[in-house]
C-alpha cells in the first residue's frame, strides 16, 4: 500500500493548483462524490454523506470506510470503521489526520498522515447532476 502511496504522491505533484481559493473553500469536503486526479474514477472514487466517508476502489469491487470527525472546516480525521479487502495494510480502527491546504473550482489539495507517513493528495469534486 505504501508504493501506491508514493506513486499517487508523484503523480498528484504533476498537477497543481496554480490559482488556488483565498480561503480556501473546505466545506466542500463535507458531501459529494469526488475522483483522485491521478486514477480513473473505475478504479478509485468517494462519496462523503453525513460525516461517513466512503472510497471504492478495485473498480468498486471493494471499499473502506470511514467516520469522519471534523475539527475545524479544513481539518478531520477519518476513522476506519468497515472495510473489505483483506490484503491491504489499513485496518478497521486506524485513524487518518487529514488537512485541506489549498482548494480550486472543483479541486481540493490534501495532506495526509497515519503514523509517520504522509502524503499529499488531490481530488477533484465531480459536479452535481
Amino acid at each position: 500500500m505504501m508504493i501506491l502511496l508514493g506513486v499517487s504522491q508523484v503523480k498528484a505533484q504533476r498537477f497543481e493548483l496554480k490559482k488556488p481559493d483565498n480561503p480556501a473553500k473546505c466545506a466542500s469536503i463535507k458531501e459529494g462524490r469526488f475522483v483522485r486526479v491521478d486514477y480513473p474514477a473505475g478504479i478509485w472514487n468517494m462519496t462523503i454523506k453525513d460525516n461517513v466517508q466512503t472510497e471504492y476502489f478495485n473498480n468498486g469491487k471493494d471499499y473502506i470506510k470511514s467516520s469522519l470527525v471534523f475539527l475545524n472546516d479544513c481539518s478531520y480525521k477519518a476513522i476506519v470503521i468497515e472495510k473489505t479487502a483483506q490484503n491491504d495494510r489499513i485496518k478497521v480502527g486506524d485513524v487518518f489526520s487529514n488537512i485541506i491546504t489549498k482548494t480550486q473550482d472543483n479541486y481540493l489539495q490534501i495532506q495526509t498522515r497515519i503514523g509517520n507517513s504522509q502524503i499529499e493528495l488531490i481530488y477533484a469534486k465531480a459536479k452535481s447532476k
